[in-house]
């Protein structure tokens, strides 16, 4: 049986290698401290949030939201990750992680839920096309 929820403390070391997990599929490498640090601030829940999805009380999947200012209208809810293990793909994990989000931003206010992926990501896009809309924006990007 598939449940979400907030991440707790004792889910540190499973968030991590699904995080990892993440950052590999992007072709990043990232130092300990940015895991620390992202660690540290979904627990304090105050700016960046979590949540977990859990398989017979194991967690295989995770996502990363916040919320942040519109000049047009309400607030909206970014979606900045979402992962879950290769294992469990195709159960509804990633499904069952946004429609959670998507809960939490409307008791929140936000006026709607965004979210990007690469092009390439074909697995995600086939879930993505089915819950949301791609309204077709192009990203661009300045180092600083």
């Amino acid at each position: 049986m598939l449940e979400v929820g907030p991440l707790r403390p004792d889910d540190r070391a499973a968030w991590e290698r699904l995080f990892r997990g993440y950052i590999a599929f992007y072709e990043r490498d990232e130092p300990q401290a940015m895991y620390d640090r992202a660690w540290a601030a979904f627990m304090a829940g105050d700016r960046l949030h979590a949540l977990g999805a859990r398989d017979g009380g194991t967690l295989v999947g995770i996502t990363h939201f916040f919320v942040h200012p519109s000049t047009s209208g309400p607030d909206v809810c970014y979606l900045q990750d979402l992962f879950t293990d290769q294992a469990v793909r195709g159960r509804g994990a990633g499904r069952a992680l946004i429609a959670a989000v998507a809960d939490w931003a409307r008791r929140q206010g936000c006026g709607r839920l965004y979210w990007l992926t690469h092009e390439s990501n074909t697995v995600a896009r086939a879930l993505y096309d089915k819950v949301a809309v791609n309204r077709g924006f192009i990203r661009y990007e300045m180092a600083l």
